[in-house]
């Protein structure tokens, strides 16, 4: 299972998250096609990939013109690791990834995710300014 939660531009609080058990890729972008949509003008309209890699592993692809960073470094393809932050394009939204292993979950994970607000599958579309 992995959660995205995209978080507030200047404080280190959630603003909306969203959990994925079976899917295979998870893209982010602008475009309504995509599992997350993010209306801002610096996020391209598929941005960026997260592809299952082997049994439990992720991997991030940028598909983004403005690029994707991690720790203020632009990366290509990298593996996921969990409580990574992605951002979008160098200035653009934040995105923190939560892997939990689906043979053995942490319970802290299970009750920080209790906590934190989530919409339903077909509420997707988040602007950000």
């Amino acid at each position: 299972m992995i959660t995205l939660t995209l978080l507030h531009p200047l404080q280190p609080v959630a603003v909306q998250s969203w959990t994925f058990n079976d899917e295979p890729s998870i893209t982010i972008g602008r475009a309504t096609n995509n599992e997350v949509v993010l209306y801002s003008a610096v996020v391209s309209r598929h941005h960026v990939e997260i592809r299952k890699s082997g049994e439990e592993g992720w991997e991030v692809i940028n598909l983004g013109s403005n690029g994707t960073y991690i720790d203020g470094k632009p990366v290509e393809q990298t593996k996921a690791i969990d409580g990574m932050i992605l951002r979008l394009a160098s200035s653009g939204p934040k995105i923190l990834i939560k892997l939990e292993s689906e043979s053995n979950p942490d319970q802290s994970d299970l009750d920080r995710q209790a906590r934190t607000k989530r919409q339903p599958k077909s509420a997707k579309d988040t602007l950000i300014s």
